[in-house]
């Protein structure tokens, strides 16, 4: 009776996750959020004028969208040149030393609990297509998903886009008014985005949502107290 080779595909989500999508778009709104609600208090805290705040919250928010996708698109095309470099290197070992590799293959199947026999069926017949075999190589040896590359263009627009939205929510409070009033809108805005962030993140993770939440408001609080407190100093200095 003839054996199949039997090879894990991978869950949707996971591949969502791996492909870098998921991870750009949670730390982009993240970044956005508390980087911008950080700038934006602390200029409050300076005691400048409200259309200044303004005016640097927007600025900020599309300087930062604009380095986080570029930084994003340089990150995965070069992650992708190097895992087609490495499959290019297993495929030559494929072809100078296949029955080298059969055998490590076979052992890395024994690894996972296949018995001896089984493993070097599976083995042989997965080197029967030399583009599944370093595939299945690449996978196996070096972790690599040659299959499922992240598209660099896609993650940059989904940073870019993750980036801005957490950044212009604690600056709407100064498009729409100004002062005191003005400053406890963002803090508040970016408390509530932050916990909703946090919860998310530790749905996503199957930690607790109560607690991912409260660790992402705390960063973000620790953030606006350290340029709340520096914006009083240099303004008080200026003055």
């Amino acid at each position: 009776m003839a054996k199949k080779t039997v090879e894990h595909e991978g869950h949707p989500d996971h591949r969502a996750l791996a492909g870098g999508s998921a991870r750009a778009g949670v730390f982009g709104f993240s970044d956005g959020l508390v980087s911008n609600v950080s700038l934006v208090i602390g200029f409050a805290a300076g005691g400048v004028d409200s259309s200044v705040v303004r005016l640097a919250g927007i600025a900020a928010a599309v300087a930062g969208a604009a380095s986080m996708a570029a930084g994003e698109w340089v990150s995965i095309s070069a992650q992708n040149e190097l895992v087609k470099r490495e499959m290019a290197l297993e495929l030559r070992e494929l072809k100078i030393h296949p029955e080298a590799e059969t055998s490590e293959l076979a052992a890395m199947y024994r690894q996972h609990g296949m018995s001896r026999e089984q493993a070097a069926i599976s083995a042989r017949e997965v080197m029967r297509d030399p583009e599944r075999a370093v595939i299945v190589h690449a996978r196996e040896e070096f972790g690599l998903d040659a299959g499922n590359l992240p598209n660099p263009i896609q993650v940059a627009i989904i940073s870019l886009m993750a980036f801005f939205c957490g950044a212009m929510l604690p600056v709407l409070p100064w498009i729409f008014g100004g002062g005191n009033s003005a400053r406890y809108a963002s803090i508040m805005v970016a408390v509530v985005a932050a916990a909703v962030a946090g919860g998310a993140i530790g749905q996503q993770a199957e930690r607790s949502k109560a607690t991912s939440a409260v660790r992402q408001v705390a960063i973000m609080l620790l953030a606006v107290g350290v340029t709340y407190v520096i914006g009083r100093l240099v303004g008080v200095t200026i003055n």
